[in-house]
């Protein structure tokens, strides 16, 4: 079974399958490409995922990148 390709936007902040041993599960994107950086937004701590582990494990938006940003 194919995975989808999940569009998003450096600045969104999503809601991923597991949370974080700090206890918070909301990540803000800061990288995009062939691995996803993201930021956890409780302890700041920066991790990267490969594109595929990124879009099994999200689970949705918490918050969206503005759009005029310029920023994809």
């Amino acid at each position: 079974m194919a995975v989808p390709i999940t569009p998003i936007r450096i600045g969104d902040v999503v809601r991923l399958k597991k949370p974080h041993p700090c206890g918070a599960n909301e990540w803000e994107i800061t990288k995009l490409g062939m691995d996803i950086g993201l930021r956890c937004v409780g302890c700041d701590r920066k991790v990267r995922l490969e594109r595929y582990d990124f879009d099994r494990r999200f689970r949705g938006f918490i918050a969206r990148a503005d759009e005029g940003s310029g920023e994809e």
